[in-house]
């Protein structure tokens, strides 16, 4: 789960970010985990509330490994120069695309790199701050906020949609999100996401050795929810089974071509939430999902 709980003021908004505007002072209580069903609204609200709170901490924390105008699929670093799951570089010039749950704009910036015209969408607006303070409105990369699941587009505004980690383990209802992409696509496009992969939910969330032993069941679909002392949920993210994700693309419209799961690299020595050189060597930490709209 691609999720800190840590708090750092490090990152002060009127020091290092001048032109955002600074956020509401949160409450510093500790929220509680929990195992509980989070409906389409709560996980929506949860997902914008917190990446708008942690937004600085998030850039500040993995805006490094991330880069400036880099495509990285995951905490394991696989790069889309290499993998090229969107498809070869050279066939990118000129095309639409959509990159969903997009934060700064990352991935986008790489695809105008290659001559694409990407569109950026992201819930949370703190994080479309982050991608104009990189980008300084002039990179080339349409930024708009909305929830993945009501795109603000039309049929058939794109050619190729991508998302790394953005949206779809947040959301309660994948399928809707996947029929929205499905609706904005032109015929032939792809539909590429990564996400955590789905056996990574039956091991506690740690690094280190403590994490090698499976602590619940692979087949409890119950969301992991962070609550504040009143019982609403400030984080939620959904857990699916790899047949649960496989039949969503599948009711989502889409054809499945590829599932990669990336193998842990000799270069990558960090560390980030529960990924890691010796978990990673193990059990995937990643899955991506290679889809194609007939």
């Amino acid at each position: 789960m691609i999720h800190e709980d840590e708090a750092s003021d490090a990152f002060a908004p009127r020091d290092a970010l001048d032109a955002l505007d600074a956020l509401d002072v949160q409450d510093d209580t500790e929220p509680e985990a929990t195992r509980r069903d989070a409906g389409e609204a709560e996980s929506s609200r949860a997902s914008r509330g917190w990446w708008d709170r942690n937004a600085d901490e998030y850039q500040q924390d993995h805006g490094t490994f991330l880069g400036d105008d880099r495509f990285v699929w995951g905490p394991e670093g696989l790069d889309e120069v290499e993998a090229e799951l969107l498809g070869p570089v050279d066939s990118l010039k000129g095309l639409d695309v959509l990159e969903i749950g997009a934060g700064a704009a990352q991935c986008s910036r790489w695809l105008v790199a290659q001559g694409a015209r990407p569109v950026a969408v992201d819930l949370s607006h703190r994080q479309l701050q982050h991608a104009l303070r990189i980008g300084g409105g002039e990179d080339g990369v349409g930024l708009v906020q909305a929830d993945a699941g009501v795109l603000p587009f039309r049929d058939g505004s794109f050619d190729l949609a991508c998302s790394a980690y953005g949206a779809v383990p947040f959301v309660a209802d994948p399928v809707k999100v996947f029929r929205e992409v499905h609706r904005v696509l032109r015929p032939g496009g792809r539909w590429v996401f990564s996400v955590t992969h789905p056996i990574r939910w039956a091991f506690p969330d740690e690094p280190g050795p403590e994490g090698l032993s499976v602590s619940a069941s692979y087949f409890d679909r119950t969301p992991y929810v962070e609550q504040d002392e009143q019982g609403r949920a400030v984080y939620v993210e959904h857990h699916r089974t790899l047949g649960d994700r496989i039949r969503d693309v599948v009711a989502g419209g889409f054809r499945l071509v590829d599932l990669v799961e990336p193998e842990w690299p000799a270069w990558n020595s960090s560390e980030w939430g529960g990924w890691s050189p010796l978990r990673g060597n193990l059990i995937p930490g990643s899955a991506i999902f290679v889809c194609v709209r007939d």
